[in-house]
């Protein structure tokens, strides 16, 4: 308990110091924590974390990070060109290897680059907004699922007495659950509050629901997934915390979410 408390403080300062800072420094972050989430991806996977095929998700990954804004790139680039190359290629490895690579590996590495290549890449954009406002914006979604969190772990603790979904995460109620969901509504409503306007109550409450209820399901993913593989942690980068997936699980699922349904103004 006492590492897995200092980990996580010191992981905490220095994130959310390079988050206040912004640019290039957080930019470089958020692309370095998503590379190394694919690597615990494909290590779960029990494929070489750096074969042939695996080197096409890294590329994929970074380039999903890249900050295009920063260079002239051809008018139309986007994720939907990105995605399907990226595609194209991984389904290409299984021709040239002559099924060495099955569409089943491939397909699984493709799959791995698309989900956390697009979260994280959405956790960067969010900190880089047209209205300036990028680091309210992270700051609030941040905080709505880590109060989600916390609230669904205490409420659990507590009077947590229904199971949610034993087969996938026994641990977890239905109590828990409900209790993430109110604490990450009133926090992102006393975010509203204090927003000057910039946010409004119903907006807020629409948040903080979309932060808890699609935070919870990236965390039931992880858990899946983890449990196909019979392991408990994606990685071991943080000591008493496990993996960047472990910990980012929440995060690469909201932050596309909020952004694809646009509860915020990005």
């Amino acid at each position: 308990m006492k590492q897995r408390l200092i980990t996580g403080v010191l992981a905490g300062v220095f994130f959310l110091g390079l988050c206040l800072i912004g640019g290039m420094p957080y930019q470089l972050l958020i692309m370095l924590m998503a590379l190394v989430g694919y690597y615990e991806f494909v290590k779960m996977t029990q494929l070489p974390s750096f074969g042939g095929t695996a080197l096409i998700g890294y590329a994929g990954v970074f380039l999903y990070l890249f900050p295009w804004n920063r260079v002239d790139m051809p008018e139309g680039w986007d994720v939907t060109r990105l995605t399907w190359l990226l595609m194209l290629l991984f389904m290409s490895v299984t021709v040239f290897t002559k099924n060495r690579i099955t569409i089943k590996e491939a397909s699984l590495l493709f799959l791995g680059a698309v989900y956390i290549g697009i979260g994280f890449s959405y956790i960067s954009q969010s900190r880089v907004t047209e209205d300036g406002n990028g680091l309210f914006w992270t700051f609030l979604l941040l905080v709505s699922i880590w109060g989600s969190d916390a609230g669904a772990y205490f409420t659990g603790k507590a009077i947590g007495k229904t199971k949610l979904w034993p087969a996938i995460s026994p641990n977890k109620t239905v109590e828990g659950a409900i209790g993430g969901v109110v604490i990450a509504i009133v926090i992102s409503v006393i975010f509203a509050v204090f927003s000057g306007g910039l946010l409004s109550i119903p907006r807020a409450v629409l948040v903080g629901l979309a932060a808890a209820v699609v935070g919870q399901i990236g965390d039931l993913i992880q858990s899946a997934y983890k449990r196909v593989y019979g392991i408990k942690d994606s990685g071991k980068i943080l000591p008493g915390h496990g993996g960047i997936l472990d910990r980012c699980d929440s995060w690469i699922t909201v932050f596309p979410f909020v952004h694809l349904v646009m509860l915020l103004p990005f």
